[in-house]
């Protein structure tokens, strides 16, 4: 039993949960894609003293990330990782990079994948988690749902 005196984990007992607390936790990080990832890392580490990750190649999402770590959150520099990357269209229409989106956590991916999806937003590809640059589950949620923001959500 949990503390709703409710057993079981399935999608409903998910969805009940939603409705009695919030559903999103902090903002985990905000990503930009950039044409150059060596020089906006260099930029980041030397220009505003941010400590800078190593290049991360992570072909399931077509991109490789560098991580900018922050005292409140982290910056996700994103560069296209093959011809397929997603990242190629956004950088067509914004050759100088900006925005790309923005991730929040979730406790529990697959809960507030079915809250959303009953309330009516569209989660990107096949609507199953895929493990993302921190090795967590992902999912990603259209962009016209949202006031035109990409939003990611990562289990925590």
């Amino acid at each position: 039993m949990n503390e709703n005196g409710l057993s079981g984990r399935n999608k409903m007992t998910r969805v009940f949960q939603l409705e009695e607390k919030e559903m999103i936790g902090r903002l985990n990080h905000v990503a930009i894609a950039v044409p150059d990832l060596e020089a906006a890392s260099a930029q980041y580490r030397d220009a505003l003293g941010a400590t800078v990750g190593a290049p991360q190649d992570e072909p399931d999402h077509g991109v490789t990330v560098v991580f900018i770590e922050l005292p409140n959150t982290k910056i996700e520099l994103l560069y296209p990782l093959g011809d397929d990357s997603p990242i190629n269209g956004f950088l067509e229409k914004n050759p100088a990079g900006g925005i790309h989106h923005v991730c929040y956590e979730v406790e529990d991916i697959l809960a507030a994948r079915d809250h959303l999806k009953a309330q009516g937003a569209r989660v990107l590809g096949s609507g199953e988690p895929k493990i993302g640059a921190h090795g967590k589950p992902v999912l990603f949620l259209h962009p016209k749902d949202f006031n035109g923001c990409l939003v990611e959500l990562e289990q925590v």
